[in-house]
């Protein structure tokens, strides 16, 4: 990335924000924070048309999803894996995580997380939705996206990550991501946005900052409902992307920037990655 695009990151769209581990962190009210009850789930379903059974694939001698529940539970108190097969909910529970059973009729994840929230005791004020697929999702990345609901403001917050080739651009499986000067979403999309007009394509990365989304959210549990019940969109099923739903219906989604790259699992090829990624971390 360009000197250009990193200070247009630091400068201009994240001009509140300070650099720290990779992240970008916000001046954040830490008292009013850590009054806040944050529940963690995690929708973990076995039927995956690229991949089935990938929340028990083995990585480094634990299944995926164990992964990704250990390092939630680093950060957060309570936390649950959403599923709907009694294989992933026996396995959860063998290396002593929580779980609960689910319908198998849910279209999306937040559908899943809102169901669990529901049959979960306690009281809680913001539901992080950790993907089962993303075994190394950051710590650092689950406390930025918690920061953020220091503003009463905050509905929903995710997380992006700067692109770096265009080759990531034009990538349709991963969905990027346009802001307003406050960090607001204002489109996702699988195509190249924005459209650099007058540059030859291949040179579009050198002239604007492209993020890519990654797919950890933050709703306060009643926008969470609010959106549960929301009938899918238009600009949705054009594009296939859940989060078009709550933006199309008017939802404002906050945007967190992150520079450290996760390694989400969606194919087997994508294990044999992850396998590799975990081998050179542990040198």
């Amino acid at each position: 990335m360009t000197t250009k695009l990193i200070h247009f990151y630091e400068n201009v769209a994240l001009r509140h924000c300070l650099f720290k581990k990779n992240c970008y962190f916000r001046s954040v009210n830490k008292r009013y924070i850590d009054r806040m009850k944050f529940l963690g789930i995690i929708p973990a379903r076995y039927s995956s048309s690229r991949f089935p059974g990938k929340p028990l694939a083995q990585l480094g001698g634990k299944p995926v999803i164990q992964h990704v529940y250990e390092r939630a539970k680093q950060v957060l108190t309570d936390v649950y894996v959403a599923t709907d097969d009694e294989r992933i909910y026996n396995i959860v529970t063998a290396f002593g995580g929580k779980a609960v059973m689910t319908q198998a009729n849910h279209q999306s994840g937040t559908e899943r997380a809102c169901e669990a929230l529901d049959k979960i005791e306690g009281k809680f004020d913001v539901v992080i939705n950790i993907q089962g697929d993303e075994p190394f999702i950051q710590t650092e990345q689950i406390r930025m996206i918690m920061s953020y609901f220091d503003d009463e403001q905050t509905q929903i917050a995710t997380l992006g990550i700067p692109l770096k080739s265009m080759q990531d651009v034009r990538n349709v499986n991963s969905p990027k991501i346009v802001l307003d000067i406050n960090n607001n979403a204002l489109y996702f999309s699988r195509s190249a946005i924005p459209f650099i007009r007058g540059i030859e394509q291949a040179d579009w990365i050198g002239h604007y900052p492209f993020l890519k989304h990654i797919g950890l959210y933050a709703y306060r549990v009643e926008t969470l409902h609010e959106i549960s019940k929301l009938p899918p969109s238009s600009l949705e099923l054009a594009e296939r992307l859940e989060q078009l739903r709550w933006l199309q219906n008017g939802y404002r989604i906050k945007v967190c920037i992150t520079n450290i790259e996760t390694v989400s699992i969606d194919t087997p090829q994508d294990l044999e990655r992850a396998k590799e990624y975990l081998k050179q971390n542990e040198q």
